[in-house]
């Protein structure tokens, strides 16, 4: 048979459990048709490449991305970054830099909610210090922010506005009130009120920005996890997408989503996620997924716990019950659709797992839905082996095992959580060995240098759980050891098919891509280093030298 691609002499990983090593492969029409040893290249002819015993393995698929709301980053202002201890602190800096930039109609500034000291920042208070001009104090996770009385004006929040899920996404209150603060998805309006005014062009130079970093870094698919609160935003960049892949110019998968934010909202996304993808279906862009954001984060603490938060005795909110979440999945079964699931505490997990159980029950052998929860920062042990015994997919983001929290996260946490659980923090190793599909992701949702969405950066903190001064990141924070606890960390065999297969079976494209296996898609990437053998600390510098997609080399 004549080749268009043939490779001898090289180190493959092949995520193929039924033939996990190999040193030689053949491409043609853009599918691997032939995987073994050299001796089997005697039926393919074409010449030959040999790698000189260089390392070979399949196209990453990063499961969780935000390609959609990274183009709203793009080109939102974050603000100035506020540096100050206490409430008096933060509002002198912000009153300075208004004082030295006058004439501006809104002044954007960004805050960790640390810098109060403890205190609450109202709308009064920035009133005092800008009364002519908006302001808008974002929070630095971006899941919330501070807002003058002119913002609120201008988006008609007033003190009868509903909060859209009480204990989660809600507008502070004091004395029936609203106070310019606000969480979550009734922020997020706020934050992005510009982007629907996004230009095709604006959407395609950051699309193609983004499309650039994946193929250098050898991504090869993703799952993008969706714009919540935009919707819109999002289906006029799937259509650019949709485009680029009728055009021949879309190399990556991408496997998008409609999202789900409140309870008020399941009819018309259930309808919306139908309507993406009947509309979204060409070679490389589909839509099959409905995406639920289920709850918050730990460092505001609109995580939903199981377990009380010490500092505060709140335990978050989940943005919708068990029973709900039954109903949905039944809906998508019918349509045969999937649900994917933001979930960072204990309690926002457990209720897609009850979820998943009520349904399962009453469908039996008919339940076909695909159910991933991602992010899982806290787990209540009850709950680590139902993942594998519901068959829900466990989707982590390796590179913040390293506790994500300051330059001594160790010591950071247990303020939050108390030290049982701070210390307990992303057991992937645990729901890994219990038999359950786990798959990694970047999640970044900035575009920046896409240093975070490096697969490599997560592969490494995913082995050490640290971030030290050999690693590739962004942040000047390093943490000082190994984020406990020790025996969650991961080998390599386990990050690259996490990275690979798992992540194409959580996608559903596992008989097309995910493996170097004869009959599936040629991506491929080939690395000047074993990653097999190479030094986990530093591993984040890793990058292909080659990277090839259905057959084409395209970097």
């Amino acid at each position: 048979m004549k080749a268009d691609k043939i490779i001898k002499n090289a180190k493959i990983f092949t995520a193929d459990k039924n033939k996990p090593q190999a040193t030689a492969l053949a491409v043609k029409d853009g599918k691997f048709v032939y995987v073994g040893d050299e001796a089997g290249l005697s039926a393919y002819e074409g010449e030959a490449a040999d790698l000189g015993g260089k390392f070979v393995m399949p196209g990453i698929i990063d499961s969780h991305v935000h390609i959609t709301t990274g183009v709203g980053f793009e080109y939102t202002d974050l603000g100035v970054f506020v540096m100050s201890s206490t409430k008096k602190e933060s509002l002198d800096f912000m009153a300075d830099y208004i004082k030295k930039n006058p004439g501006l109609k809104r002044y954007r500034f960004m805050m960790a909610r640390a810098s109060l000291n403890g205190e609450e920042l109202s709308k009064e208070d920035l009133d005092a210090i800008c009364p002519d001009a908006e302001i808008v104090v974002l929070e630095e996770e971006v899941h919330s922010n501070w807002v003058n009385s002119r913002v609120l004006a201008a988006h008609g929040i007033t003190d009868d506005t509903p909060d859209p899920v009480p204990g989660l996404a809600y507008f502070v209150r004091k004395d029936g009130h609203v106070t310019g603060n606000s969480y979550e998805t009734a922020s997020w309006p706020i934050l992005f009120d510009g982007v629907n005014d996004l230009t095709d062009e604006q959407i395609s130079t950051a699309v193609l920005r983004w499309l650039d970093y994946s193929v250098k870094d050898g991504v090869s698919g993703v799952f993008d996890a969706g714009f919540p609160e935009h919707n819109g935003v999002n289906e006029r960049i799937y259509a650019y997408l949709r485009e680029l892949d009728k055009q021949g110019k879309l190399p990556v998968y991408v496997d998008g989503c409609y999202v789900l934010t409140q309870p008020g909202k399941m009819k018309e996304a259930l309808e919306g996620v139908k309507r993406f993808r009947d509309e979204f279906d060409t070679e490389h862009m589909k839509v099959h997924t409905l995406k639920i954001f289920m709850d918050g984060t730990l460092k505001i603490e609109t995580a939903a716990m199981v377990t009380p938060y010490v500092d505060t005795g709140a335990r978050g909110a989940s943005a919708f019950n068990a029973e709900q979440v039954a109903e949905i999945l039944k809906e998508l079964n019918e349509a045969g659709l999937d649900l994917h699931v933001h979930t960072v505490g204990e309690a926002s997990s457990r209720v897609v797992l009850d979820g998943v159980e009520l349904a399962r029950k009453e469908l039996g052998d008919s339940f076909r839905v695909k159910v991933t929860c991602a992010h899982l920062w806290v787990q209540d042990d009850a709950d680590l082996d139902r993942f594998a015994k519901l068959g829900v997919t466990a989707n982590f983001t390796p590179w913040w095992h390293s506790g994500n929290g300051g330059p001594d996260p160790i010591e950071y946490w247990p303020d939050f959580i108390g030290e049982k659980r701070a210390h307990s923090m992303f057991r992937c190793k645990t729901i890994w060995d219990s038999g359950a599909l786990v798959t990694w992701s970047s999640d970044e949702v900035f575009y920046g240098d896409f240093k975070n969405w490096s697969p490599y950066l997560a592969m490494e903190v995913g082995m050490t759980r640290w971030i030290n001064e050999k690693t590739r990141f962004e942040e000047i924070g390093r943490t000082v050891a190994a984020f406990p606890p020790a025996d969650e960390r991961m080998s390599i065999e386990e990050m690259l098919l996490g990275y690979t297969i798992n992540g194409a079976k959580q996608l559903g494209i596992e008989t097309a891509k995910g493996s170097i296996t004869a009959g599936k898609d040629a991506d491929f990437l080939v690395f000047d280093n074993d990653l097999l053998t190479a030094e986990h600390e530093g591993f984040s510098y890793n990058k292909p030298k080659e990277v090839y997609i259905c057959g084409k080399k395209v970097n």
